[in-house]
């Protein structure tokens, strides 16, 4: 099985992640990556759903398991490539040229987390699962880049409490504080996230612009931006 797969129901294309706790590492990111463009390139989709295969953990965000020996052992390369390639699949969800949608189907922690800012539209299951930033207790600060994506994904007073105290919010806090738009158990999740993502009809183009447009301080701030400078040091010492 594939680390990620994809399938067209209709006009939409749904993504499934099948690894497991779907942690960030350079295979995950590269597939990632591969099957956005093959989805751009080779099909008629106008809307992307992304949904995970496990029973409760939707994306537990960057494999530290996998990155930080690498990084302890010097392997400075391999980190930036890393880092630079983990904000590419950031970028490409935030621009990618159609409405994009997370159906956030267990824990989305971190890394995971914020990847679900990057969507257009959020549903979350209301039966399992938290949505948490615990990056301030485990030293690993966002990089400007992500502090801009968060930002448009939620209002301040909530996104203070997540960012500086790593709050763990449910699906339906998330629903109350309108960070998803609708909050449901696991069995109606996907087909209401279908249901709406099918209803959408918007073209490719248009939407593309209108993107450009509404995103276009977010990509400035990642454009002027170098994480693997700025945080090599700290993803080394593990802290």
């Amino acid at each position: 099985m594939s680390m990620i797969e994809h399938t067209l129901d209709g006009s939409v294309a749904v993504i499934t992640m099948n690894s497991g706790e779907n942690r960030f590492n350079l295979d995950f990111l590269g597939e990632f990556l591969g099957i956005l463009d093959e989805i751009e390139h080779t099909t008629p989709a106008d809307a992307l759903v992304v949904k995970s295969a496990h029973e409760k953990i939707f994306c537990n965000g960057i494999d530290l398991a996998w990155l930080e020996p690498i990084a302890k052992a010097g392997d400075t390369e391999t980190v930036v490539r890393f880092c630079r390639t983990f904000n590419s699949l950031l970028r490409r969800i935030l621009m990618y040229p159609m409405p994009t949608i997370a159906a956030i189907t267990g824990h989305a922690f971190a890394g995971g987390a914020i990847m679900c800012c990057c969507f257009d539209f959020r549903f979350m299951r209301s039966d399992r699962g938290f949505f948490c930033f615990p990056e301030v207790d485990i030293g690993i600060p966002f990089w400007p880049g992500m502090v801009a994506m968060v930002k448009k994904a939620m209002p301040r007073y909530i996104l203070d409490d997540l960012y500086y105290l790593g709050t763990r919010l449910t699906g339906l806090e998330c629903q109350e504080h309108r960070i998803v738009r609708k909050a449901l158990p696991m069995e109606d999740l996907v087909p209401e996230v279908l249901q709406f993502a099918k209803g959408l009809n918007k073209n490719r183009n248009f939407y593309k612009a209108q993107k450009e447009r509404m995103n276009a301080g977010i990509i400035r701030i990642m454009d002027e931006e170098d994480p693997p400078v700025i945080e090599a040091g700290r993803i080394s010492a593990g802290r």
